[in-house]
């Protein structure tokens, strides 16, 4: 695995010319978060989006099943950004896989068929993934060679869903061998396999985290020696901007912090960057009654995940927040500031 390019803070510039910016699957948390960026750097943005809300940039409806008017806003656009996909924050019961299987093949899939339409396609397509393509880690760490695109075969009838075991790794094969699956010779594709986004907002893994800090419970999860994969929101941002503007880089690329670290000294350094000097483990027994009750995964905090971002490292671009602990400590500042 190359770890070549430095850890520098050197911010990476977007570029100066106004760029017209879609966002399929937007509304969510993290698309606020990359639409509120883009739009404050001057760019022009649309999300697309199922429900109606409201927002400072345009939002269309779609409903990520069917082409329609939707189709319109991609004509002409230098940018899509697809970030559709139901929430993985759920008891993976055959219907939540489903839902969340389609919402992702299903919308890859019928983006491919609208840009193919198009007279003027998007110069680059940026869409999301996720670093558990790579399975449970066994602390080697993983970079994007450790898994070959189209390694998977989609399910042609995304009304069956993968089996619970290794769920999120097949949708992730999936989700990207649909993505290039059908040639755009006009349009550069990127898979973003992204680590956890920490964003200092409501409603995303970071407020989870520290929510469980703030009340005494921000202990190890498991044994603790799972690895987190991670990735400060203007860290995440600036590598949107930096991959929109690299035409050489396509493919799929790892969008992580180029140091994860175990669960044990994650939450330590997260408890230290609040102030809270302990915090209860969780066991993974416990840590399953709680998954249940909570109607969710316990595997979301017990999965290893060692992403290394190789490519985008190699290809020069330098973290504002290559270590947790600043990221950490930057993360509650803002979070004390506006929340």
């Amino acid at each position: 695995m190359s770890t070549s390019g430095g850890l520098g803070s050197m911010s990476y510039e977007a570029a100066p010319r106004r760029l017209r910016v879609v966002i399929p699957g937007g509304s969510g948390h993290v698309g606020r978060m990359l639409a509120r960026h883009l739009q404050e750097r001057g760019h022009f943005v649309t999300v697309l989006t199922r429900g109606p809300y409201t927002a400072q940039w345009e939002t269309v409806h779609w409903d990520g099943i069917e082409t329609g008017p939707w189709t319109e806003s991609l004509e002409g656009a230098d940018v899509c950004i697809n970030l559709a996909g139901r929430s993985v924050d759920c008891r993976y019961s055959a219907e939540h896989r489903r839902e969340i299987y389609q919402s992702r093949i299903g919308t890859t899939r019928l983006l491919n068929r609208a840009i193919a339409q198009l007279e003027r396609p998007p110069r680059v397509w940026l869409n999301a993934s996720t670093v558990a393509i790579y399975g449970h880690d066994d602390g080697r760490g993983s970079d994007e060679l450790d898994v070959e695109l189209n390694a998977g075969e989609p399910i042609v009838d995304t009304r069956r869903a993968p089996q619970r075991r290794d769920f999120l790794m097949r949708v992730a094969r999936d989700w990207e061998a649909a993505l290039f699956a059908t040639p755009t010779p006009r349009t550069r594709k990127v898979a973003m396999r992204s680590a956890l986004v920490m964003a200092a907002a409501p409603g995303g893994a970071f407020a989870i985290l520290l929510r469980l800090v703030q009340a005494s419970l921000g202990g190890q999860q498991g044994n603790g020696r799972q690895f987190v994969s991670w990735i400060h929101e203007e860290d995440f941002a600036r590598a949107v901007e930096f991959l929109i503007e690299r035409e050489e880089i396509a493919g799929a690329v790892n969008i992580a912090a180029p140091i994860p670290l175990p669960n044990r000294e994650f939450m330590e350094e997260l408890r230290e960057a609040w102030g809270m000097p302990n915090g209860v483990p969780a066991p993974r027994p416990l840590l399953a009654i709680a998954a249940f009750a909570l109607r969710t995964e316990p595997e979301l905090l017990l999965k290893s995940s060692r992403a290394v971002p190789a490519r985008m490292m190699d290809a020069g671009f330098r973290f504002e927040f290559p270590e947790w602990r600043e990221a950490a400590e930057d993360l509650v500042r803002r979070w004390r500031s506006s929340c």
